[in-house]
């Protein structure tokens, strides 16, 4: 099998591709190549036309972070021979950890030996998310994020919760209608968020999705309706460490289903944000793709995700509504 790490040099420290090729060094007898990212959609744009260009096994290693992974899904998708998993160098690592973080993906050795297990991902309008798309409070937020990443003090790893400030005063309440399986699950109309997952966590802290399993052929979706500030801040803790479902506290605000497929209409545009890409509409059509791709996951990893799996299979399926 080949190789290729796909660095991200504007993603994390600076020196991301030295660090990659330092890393693979030990390990000669891997056949493993490194390629340098351009532009936004490089990433894509490369692996799509490797893959046509080849009928070999490939695995592409994502070296950044979210935005690098969603990336390399995109790219890999529709092709069999080609696999993904992660070699985490940037700031925002969501989406590992589904998987217990990035830590566990920092051993190379294990990387390079790691098992491949089937990945659904979220097909909005024909674009593709591999965790998490949400909208509402979450949206809004994550547009302020994008903007101030790069600033001083607000920005860095400060940038979500500089979204967050900035949304609790322009997104507490967004008009559209959600359906789940042809089931409404907003009757008045408006939302203060809601996140379709097949990932856990979203905004670098937030375990949004706390019992989604990536490969059932399922997607999460929570449904959270217009709050008053106060009672936002009482549940901000409880939804940051994904303890919202079981909190009978706040039983009439959330609504919890697992569904294939999804309808959000709205009298205006609204922002959806795809893994932290934001995309505009008033009429989308969201579904689950089943195991549409392969992810390569360290064996230490694999013993945590199925601990998890076996304790959400244990578990009864919450009915907040």
């Amino acid at each position: 099998m080949k190789h290729i790490f796909i660095v991200n040099p504007a993603a994390g420290q600076s020196s991301a591709e030295d660090m990659v090729k330092e890393a693979i060094a030990p390990y000669s007898d891997y056949d493993c190549h490194v390629y340098a990212t351009h532009n936004a959609g490089d990433a894509t744009a490369y692996i799509r036309t490797y893959c046509e260009n080849s009928n070999e096994p490939v695995r592409f290693y994502a070296c950044g972070g979210d935005g690098t992974i969603i990336e390399v899904a995109n790219g890999i998708h529709g092709f069999p021979h080609a696999s993904m998993t992660c070699f985490p160098c940037g700031s925002g690592n969501d989406f590992v950890k589904y998987y217990g973080g990035k830590d566990n993906f920092a051993n190379m050795k294990a990387l390079l030996d790691a098992e491949e297990v089937p990945v659904d991902l979220i097909s909005v309008n024909g674009k593709i998310s591999i965790n998490v798309t949400d909208f509402g409070f979450d949206a809004a937020a994550a547009k302020v994020m994008n903007r101030v990443r790069k600033w001083p003090v607000l920005g860095g790893k400060m940038a979500y919760f500089t979204g967050i400030v900035v949304a609790l005063f322009t997104a507490m309440r967004t008009k559209c209608t959600i359906s789940a399986d042809g089931e409404l699950l907003n009757p008045k109309g408006t939302i203060l968020l809601s996140t379709i997952a097949c990932g856990k966590y979203v905004g670098g802290a937030f375990c949004c999705a706390p019992r989604s399993d990536n490969h059932d052929g399922l997607l999460e979706v929570c449904v959270a309706r217009p709050v008053t500030w106060f009672t936002f801040i009482r549940l901000a803790r409880s939804y940051a460490k994904g303890k919202h479902l079981d909190d009978r506290r706040f039983a009439g605000i959330f609504t919890y289903r697992r569904a294939k497929h999804i309808k959000v209409e709205s009298p205006k545009n609204i922002a959806l944000c795809l893994d932290g890409e934001i995309v505009e509409g008033n009429q989308f059509t969201i579904d689950v793709l089943p195991s549409a791709i392969r992810f390569a996951v360290p064996k230490r990893c694999m013993n945590c995700a199925k601990m998890k799996e076996e304790l959400v299979q244990n578990e009864e399926t919450p009915t907040l509504s």
